[in-house]
């Protein structure tokens, strides 16, 4: 896989695009891979599985996605779905941390 990618607005066909999406791709699962990480020091750090799940923070991180979203000129709605989503599986895989944590 070429490694070597333009920025979105100095791409002249396909085939740099296609590179530049699955490069940027590659870095979003880096920085999944970071968050999750978070999502295990939560788990280690908090000694209540019952304040996982927390609404309030769930809430302020989706609005906090989809105003950033729509600041950047991004669909701040679609956006928001999928914090949402991504917001709901870091719950579960924490979830899971803390029980694996605690057998």
């Amino acid at each position: 896989m070429d490694d070597t990618f333009k920025l979105p607005d100095d791409c002249t066909d396909m085939r740099e695009v296609r590179t530049g999406v699955d490069r940027t791709d590659r870095e979003l699962m880096d920085l999944l891979d970071r968050r999750f990480g978070y999502m295990r020091a939560a788990a280690r750090i908090k000694s209540d599985r019952n304040v996982v799940r927390d609404e309030a923070r769930k809430a302020e991180v989706v609005a906090n996605a989809a105003k950033d979203a729509t600041m950047r000129g991004l669909p701040g709605e679609r956006i928001a779905q999928i914090w949402d989503m991504l917001v709901e599986c870091s719950i579960d895989f924490e979830l899971d941390e803390w029980d694996r944590l605690r057998p």
